[in-house]
């Protein structure tokens, strides 16, 4: 690829990561909505979380299976079908009658947010130079987290105006409008789709990548680092309130906190990535800083005033690892696979995400809210190996090169 300009850079930047924020903010489309869903259909809480299940279970097998599509037709046609789907799915639910058609439209959605990561690694790795590649993946990943962000906040406040239909239909606007937005602008979103390849090789050469261990170790450290931040999703703030006796606002502030430390961390982490070749390395301190202050609140020691700031040094940590991270895996990516290996490596997110709450939620069960700190920097913990070991796999195949 040519090298391309900085206006070309970033406009592909922005337009992918206004993208991967939609995908981002579909993820609590629902969660958001509780309340009043709950209340709507007469729903359980077990109910309500099943809803969360199917939504990341059909991403997480679509994931892997929509990166040999990026692969085959090119990204920029997968990532508008995508949007197309999550505005679809946001009018079905809106729609609803009763809780099959909710669970129709959850996995509608999990259909239109599994081509993001594939379609968009895609799009970055080709379109983007490779001087300001770190800075494109740290991009992406801060749009994610202020979809995070804004969707509890715009989906609460148009249900309290209204009602929780009105907000669904006001969200299936979002991922329209910005497909409308990539069509414009579709002559910079332009991609390659791999060389067919002889019928007799075809199977061969389509799953090749999969025989490849750094391919699994990024599936597993995606799936722990997925099962943390599910954990901190999904319990953090209560866990907070009930380990340190602060009230649920002081609490709910932390999780903001750690969003935007994060979203910080992150644009930091594009400056590390760029200048560092040992990406293994950068995660490796990010994360055992993070799994450290996780165990420090678990302890249950730290002053009230303090448990905010420190909620907000776990995310800048975590965040500073994320675009080191995303070049690691591209480092491990066979030429010509990239779709494929980011859509297995990402399927770990959605794993993670679908098992993370299941596991934390059974520790709050059992009245054990500490370990929920003590669970999440057990899986950052166990990220650090598989990180490390991709980074020494790859290592060793350049000094054989």
């Amino acid at each position: 690829m040519a090298e391309a300009s900085l206006r070309d850079d970033a406009r592909v930047i922005g337009l992918v990561g206004i993208a991967h924020g939609v995908s981002h903010f579909f993820h609590l489309i629902l969660a958001g909505l509780f309340p009043w869903i709950k209340a709507a259909f007469g729903l359980s809480y077990a109910e309500l979380g099943l809803l969360m299940t199917v939504f990341f279970v059909v991403s997480g097998i679509g994931q892997a299976l929509s990166g040999f599509i990026v692969d085959r037709v090119g990204a920029r046609a997968v990532l508008f079908a995508g949007l197309a789907l999550l505005g679809a799915a946001a009018l079905v639910l809106a729609g609803a009658p009763n809780y099959a058609l909710l669970l129709a439209g959850s996995m509608l959605a999990g259909c239109g947010n599994a081509v993001f990561h594939p379609a968009d690694y895609t799009l970055l790795n080709q379109r983007v130079s490779k001087p300001r590649l770190a800075h494109a993946f740290s991009v992406h990943g801060v749009s994610g987290n202020l979809g995070w962000a804004a969707a509890p906040v715009f989906l609460a406040a148009v249900a309290a105006l209204s009602n929780w239909r009105v907000a669904l239909v006001a969200a299936a606007l979002i991922p329209f409008g910005v497909l409308a937005l990539l069509l414009l602008n579709r002559s910079v979103l332009r991609t390659v789709a791999a060389p067919a390849r002889p019928a007799a090789r075809e199977e061969d050469g389509s799953f090749a990548f999969l025989r490849l261990p750094q391919v699994w170790m990024c599936f597993g450290f995606f799936f722990l680092t997925a099962v943390a931040l599910a954990g901190i999703q999904s319990f953090a703030s209560t866990a907070l309130v009930a380990t340190y006796g602060i009230s649920l606002a002081a609490a709910t502030s932390a999780y903001t906190i750690y969003m935007l430390a994060s979203a910080g961390g992150m644009v930091l982490g594009g400056f590390f990535a760029a200048r560092a070749s040992n990406h293994d390395r950068t995660i490796a301190f990010a994360f055992t800083l993070a799994a450290v202050l996780a165990l420090l609140l678990a302890a249950g020691v730290v002053p009230g005033p303090l448990v905010v700031v420190l909620m907000g040094l776990i995310g800048l940590a975590s965040g500073v690892a994320g675009p080191s991270r995303d070049l690691l895996i591209r480092s491990a990516a066979p030429r010509n696979a990239t779709g494929r290996v980011f859509g297995v490596v990402y399927s770990g997110l959605d794993s993670g995400l679908a098992l993370g709450p299941l596991l934390f939620g059974a520790l709050m069960d059992a009245s054990h809210p500490a370990w929920v700190f003590v669970g999440i920097a057990l899986f950052q913990a166990l990220a650090i190996a598989t990180a490390v070991t991709v980074g020494t796999r790859r290592t060793a195949s350049l000094q054989n090169a």
